[in-house]
C-alpha cells in the first residue's frame, strides 16, 4: 500500500505568513525521506468551511506544488482535486505539462467538478448549475487528453473552444501525467473515470461504502468496454492514523483488499510533527500491506 500525505492547512503551527514556507518546505522533505509515495495540496483559495475558518491561510495550489517540486525528487504531485471551474483547460494542460517537466516526470492530474461557491463567487469565478459542471469537466478531460497526445488541431466543445491544441514541451510523463477523478458520485464522476481516468480517489468512509462505490465503478467500466483493473484505486483515509495505528492499518488493509493500492492521509496537527510520527509509526507497517 502506497501512502500520500494530503497537506491541507497552512495555518499549523502557526498561521504567520512567514512561516508558511519552512514549514511545508520541512513536511515534503521528511515525507519523502520517510517514504511517502505522493503529495498533495487542496485547489481552493478560501479554506474550507466546516474543517476550518474560511480565513485561515490558503496557498493556490499549483504554485505551491511547484516550490514543493523544487524540494523534493521522488514524490509524486498533485492536487486533491483541481476544480474544473478555476482554469481554462487549455491553460490547466499546459500547467500541469509545466509541472510534469520541472518535476522530472512526477506531475498527476486530479481533477473534479468544483464545488466551493463562497470562493467561486467571492473571487469572480463564474458559478453554473451543476449539470454544467461536469459537461465541462468531460471537456476538459477531452482537451488535456488532446494536448497531451500532441495532435495539433482544434477542439470545438459546447463550452470550449480552441483553435490550436499546441502543448510544447511535451509532458515527461509516459503516456502523459496520470489523470485521477475525484469523487464518489455513481452517475456522472465514476462514469467518467471509467471513460476518462487513469486512477479514481474515493472517501472511505467505510470499506463497505468503497466496495458499492466500486462495484459501481466496474458496471460503467464494462458499459464503456474498459478494463477495470487497469484502473488504479486510491481513497482519502478519513479516519485518524496517529490516534490509534493499530486500528488504523487495519481499516487499511481492509481497503487493500478491495483493490486500493493508494491512500491518502491528513495532518491533524503540526504537519511536522505528523510527518514525523508516520515516518516512525506507520510507514514501516504500510509496506507489508
Amino acid at each position: 500500500m502506497k501512502l500520500g500525505l494530503h497537506y491541507w492547512n497552512f495555518a499549523k503551527p502557526t498561521p504567520e505568513p512567514a512561516a508558511i514556507a519552512p514549514t511545508l518546505r520541512e513536511t515534503a522533505l521528511i515525507a519523502e525521506q520517510s517514504g511517502v509515495s505522493a503529495f498533495t495540496v487542496m485547489d481552493h483559495y478560501f479554506q474550507m468551511e466546516g474543517s476550518a475558518p474560511a480565513d485561515e491561510p490558503m496557498l493556490e495550489g499549483y504554485t505551491t506544488l511547484g516550490y514543493v517540486a523544487a524540494l523534493t525528487s521522488k514524490m509524486s504531485l498533485g492536487l486533491l482535486v483541481t476544480g474544473v471551474m478555476y482554469r481554462h483547460p487549455g491553460l490547466l494542460a499546459k500547467i500541469v505539462t509545466t509541472l510534469d517537466v520541472l518535476s522530472g516526470g512526477r506531475a498527476r492530474l486530479g481533477i473534479g467538478a468544483s464545488w466551493y461557491e463562497r470562493e467561486q463567487r467571492g473571487l469572480g469565478v463564474p458559478v453554473v448549475p451543476m449539470a454544467e459542471r461536469f459537461e465541462r469537466l468531460e471537456e476538459t478531460l477531452q482537451i488535456c487528453q488532446r494536448m497531451w497526445s500532441g495532435k495539433v488541431g482544434e477542439f470545438d466543445g459546447e463550452h470550449y473552444k480552441l483553435t490550436e491544441t499546441l502543448n510544447v514541451p511535451a509532458p515527461i510523463s509516459a503516456p502523459h501525467p496520470m489523470i485521477m477523478i475525484g469523487g464518489g458520485g455513481e452517475k456522472k464522476t465514476l462514469r467518467l473515470v471509467a471513460k476518462y481516468a487513469d486512477a479514481c480517489n474515493l472517501f472511505a468512509t467505510s470499506p463497505e461504502d468503497i466496495a458499492r462505490k466500486l462495484d459501481i465503478l466496474r458496471e460503467h467500466c464494462d458499459a464503456e468496454g474498459r478494463d477495470y483493473d487497469s484502473i488504479i484505486k486510491t481513497a482519502v483515509a478519513v479516519r485518524p492514523v496517529l490516534d490509534d495505528v493499530d486500528g488504523w492499518l487495519g481499516y487499511v488493509e481492509a481497503l487493500a483488499a478491495l483493490g486500493i493500492t493508494e491512500v491518502q492521509t491528513m495532518p491533524d496537527r503540526d504537519p511536522v510533527a505528523f510527518v514525523t510520527e508516520l515516518g516512525e509509526k506507520v510507514l514501516p507497517r504500510l509496506a507489508a500491506i
